[in-house]
């Protein structure tokens, strides 16, 4: 309960900092808990309340820049929500997941021209998976960050090859 009383906190405060005149074009918020190797289906299990408090937060955010000079901030947001790692496609012993390869990010804001899944598709079939139990990964998750940072955020290419995103060219 507190985690979410300061996620949510957190969200607002984001909103606020992005909706000032002069503040910040950028935030990142960290949601952590998402290691769960038991019980991922339970509608009270930590995967579940995880989700929604991913949720809760997505919502305060953009209720938060919404609300602000007639929705002019959240007009002008692109929300990226992505894992540090992805997990198995087979449930295991304990009815969660382990570690694996294969993830997804997501891409949401008023500024974002949505309503469509891009993805090369591998499967979910054993012969399909990586190591035959990981989902494949298909896609580096530079490949979508270079080009928001290009073109919604203006950074430079150069800044981008050097600096930012080293090896993502």
């Amino acid at each position: 309960r507190g985690n979410r009383a300061l996620a949510l906190a957190l969200a607002h405060k984001a909103a606020e900092f992005l909706a000032a005149e002069q503040g910040p074009r950028v935030a990142v918020l960290e949601l952590g808990g998402w290691d769960s190797h038991a019980n991922q289906a339970l509608p009270q299990g930590a995967l579940s309340n995880n989700l929604r408090m991913l949720d809760a937060v997505l919502a305060a955010l953009r209720d938060g820049l919404a609300g602000v000079r007639d929705g002019r901030p959240w007009r002008h947001t692109v929300v990226v929500v992505a894992s540090e790692f992805g997990r198995e496609v087979a449930v295991n012993g304990t009815l969660g997941t382990d570690h694996g390869s294969g993830g997804a990010a997501f891409v949401y804001g008023g500024a974002v021209h949505g309503g469509r899944v891009l993805a090369d598709w591998p499967g979910l079939a054993v012969k399909d998976r990586f190591e035959g139990r990981d989902l494949r990964t298909t896609t580096d998750l530079r490949s979508l960050l270079r080009p928001l940072l290009a073109e919604h955020l203006n950074v430079p290419r150069r800044a981008l090859d050097r600096d930012v995103l080293p090896g993502s060219d």
